[in-house]
């Protein structure tokens, strides 16, 4: 059964910094995707940044683009989003989602002004 579980989160300051973790479990193969989403209240989920084993690259959306950077460990099926210079607007529940199918259950991040 694969389980995807995400850590990290927590409450900082504009301009502070989290790093966020997602490790995955159970797949009987090498994983290709690694994604990660983000959930504001009122708001649609909406992609944050991604790894792309197959393919070998990373990918941002522009609101995130600069202060935020996706790495990963595709042997451990693990992803790791490190995000600085914070804004209050970056608060959100987090998600990780591998290949396209699973889904965890989120880390709450928020950012106080």
């Amino acid at each position: 059964q694969v389980r995807v579980v995400e850590s990290g989160g927590g409450s900082v300051q504009a301009g502070g910094s989290l790093r966020l973790s997602c490790a995955s479990s159970g797949h009987t193969s090498r994983l290709m995707l690694m994604e990660w989403f983000r959930q504001a209240p009122g708001k649609d989920r909406e992609f944050v940044a991604s790894i792309n084993w197959s393919r070998g690259r990373q990918y941002y959306s522009d609101v995130v683009k600069g202060r935020f950077t996706v790495s990963g460990d595709n042997a451990e099926s693990k992803v790791f989003l490190e995000m600085n210079s914070l804004k209050p607007e970056d608060t959100a529940v987090y998600y990780c989602r591998v290949d396209y199918l699973y889904w965890g259950q989120g880390t709450q991040v928020t950012v106080s002004s």
